[in-house]
């Protein structure tokens, strides 16, 4: 069971101070090396798994953010990066953002985009796409963005404008009909799509090993970074 919104971010704390997953996907076994380390902005937000409970991060090594297929843009941008997070069908996926920033003021995150996901307009292809915003409530900035792809059974209140909190349920893990736009042929295959950004400069993703378990504690990424590029680690 996941901890209080405020838990997670003093677990997060933790973690920075501890540790230095759509179509046609890039094979790589794991990421690649990161010549150093990238410069944090004075406050931060963590980026947690988007699916509540047990998730597997690239699990079958061919999704890495430092490589894998961007689709999506905020802000007219593409997406800095982006990752697959592996669940099979009926897990609860929630929204990625910690509950404070790294100087621990609160973050309110909002839903922005809701639209099937895929070219074909079609919910059987692959599902819905959910943008969500975080905004640092102490200077009212807004610090990043994250869609949430291939979500299935959205709720009705998760609608353009509404409020989440780390724990609202957005919808669930699914399956979805074989096509150029969702390649998955067995239950371990789904996962949800999840790509990331900055509002200004770019985000950042915590490399790890293909296959590693990831909890609701993890923290995957980080916006409000002053990363110099996409797809680069944090």
């Amino acid at each position: 069971m996941r901890l209080l919104a405020a838990a997670r971010h003093v677990f997060a704390t933790g973690l920075l101070a501890s540790a230095s997953l759509l179509a046609a996907p890039a094979a790589h076994a794991q990421e690649a090396p990161q010549p150093q380390a990238r410069p944090l902005a004075a406050a931060t937000v963590s980026v947690y798994p988007p699916i509540q409970g047990a998730s597997v991060w690239n699990r079958f090594g061919q999704t890495p953010p430092s490589s894998h297929h961007r689709v999506f843009s905020n802000w007219g941008y593409l997406n800095d990066w982006s990752v697959d997070i592996y669940q099979n069908p009926g897990a609860t996926v929630v929204s990625p953002f910690g509950s404070k920033t790294s100087a621990g003021g609160p973050v309110t995150v909002r839903v922005v985009t809701v639209t099937p996901g895929c070219a074909t307009g079609n919910l059987a292809d692959g599902g819905w796409r959910i943008g969500l915003e975080a905004r640092d409530d102490s200077t009212g900035t807004v610090v990043g963005r994250a869609d949430v792809m291939h979500v299935d059974q959205k709720p009705g209140s998760i609608a353009v404008g509404a409020t989440v909190g780390p724990w609202t349920r957005l919808g669930q893990t699914g399956r979805f009909r074989y096509s150029s736009c969702y390649q998955v042929n067995g239950d371990t295959g789904a996962h949800i799509h999840l790509e990331v950004i900055n509002r200004t400069k770019y985000s950042c993703y915590i490399a790890r090993s293909a296959g590693a378990g990831l909890g609701d504690e993890t923290v995957i990424g980080r916006v409000g970074t002053l990363n110099s590029g996409p797809q680069q680690a944090c």
